[in-house]
């Protein structure tokens, strides 16, 4: 079964969860700091797990850590066994993000019970044998699984909105008829489309003292400002400078932490010529000053 009480919490960190329907799952996993965290979860056998990794590398601890698994970006793992349970205890690599969907068999089973001799597992013969698949994560499936990682809607419809989002994702791994495609989003016409983007945000991420307009971005990247705008928005969760503003000062705090820059350094490393400018930004973000914040990590 799977209720609140078998969540195992570590010393460094948790599962955030959200219970879809009955016997179904959302988890998600940010790490955003720069060492591995362990997350776990109790999982019995009568589930079904799907993991995505959208951002880093994540490693599977079976048998008290006697045999991993990795899953890295861009991929998934579909892991299945009707003899043993299989909880999960995954270690996560810093700025490392992680979807998983826990699904009961029998529920999965019904939403495919047409279909059991397309999906193979699902037959009879295999009813009680293990199952487990990696593959690629398309292109179609980043930005479902970027909307459940980055979801900033209202909270009071999170349930409903994950439920639309789940399915679409099961939906989306089980079509391999049209792989690649991502015409359910209408500026992202294509594979390389969602290419570009990536590549606009390793752009400001690798210039992000110096940014380039939006526009430049557009023309360097080789896509409209319209669909630059949208397309990121989309896979991202969050506006072009938005995304970059939250990056700077995550960039920011770790170089305050390390000690070897003082605040006038550290503005200047992520962009800002003045420190005032630095210094009213990091508020914005973190509701302190830096040189508060470095007094607050020495008492």
């Amino acid at each position: 079964m799977l209720d609140n009480n078998q969540i195992k919490n570590t010393a460094r960190g948790s599962f955030e969860e959200t219970e879809v329907d009955d016997g179904f799952i959302v988890l998600t996993f940010k790490n955003e700091e720069d060492k591995v965290k362990t997350v776990e979860r109790d999982i019995d056998s009568s589930y079904i797990q799907f993991h995505f990794c959208v951002k880093g590398n994540c490693a599977f601890q079976f048998n008290q850590g006697t045999y991993t698994l990795s899953i890295k970006e861009e991929t998934s793992l579909l892991l299945y066994n009707p003899q043993r349970d299989l909880p999960i205890h995954l270690d996560v690599s810093p700025n490392s993000w992680l979807v998983s969907l826990v699904i009961s068999i029998t529920k999965f089973h019904r939403l495919f019970s047409q279909e059991a001799d397309y999906i193979t597992f699902l037959s009879d013969d295999n009813r009680d044998k293990k199952y487990y698949k990696d593959g690629t994560i398309t292109p179609s499936m980043t930005i479902v699984l970027n909307q459940l990682i980055n979801f900033n809607l209202n909270s009071s419809i999170k349930n409903l909105y994950f439920k639309g989002k789940a399915y679409e994702l099961l939906s989306l791994f089980f079509n391999r008829t049209e792989e690649g495609s991502v015409e359910q989003c209408p500026f992202l016409a294509d594979e390389a489309n969602v290419i570009k983007i990536r590549k606009a945000k390793d752009i400001i991420i690798s210039r992000m003292a110096e940014p380039p307009t939006l526009q430049e971005l557009a023309d360097e990247i080789q896509l409209s400002l319209k669909k630059l705008k949208e397309g990121f928005k989309e896979i991202y969760g969050d506006s072009v400078f938005s995304f970059l503003f939250d990056y700077k000062m995550e960039v920011a705090r770790k170089l305050l932490e390390s000690g070897d820059h003082n605040v006038n350094e550290v503005g200047l490393r992520v962009g800002y010529s003045t420190a005032s400018h630095f210094i009213a930004a990091f508020k914005k973000k973190y509701g302190t000053t830096p040189k508060k914040y470095i007094m607050s990590l020495s008492s």
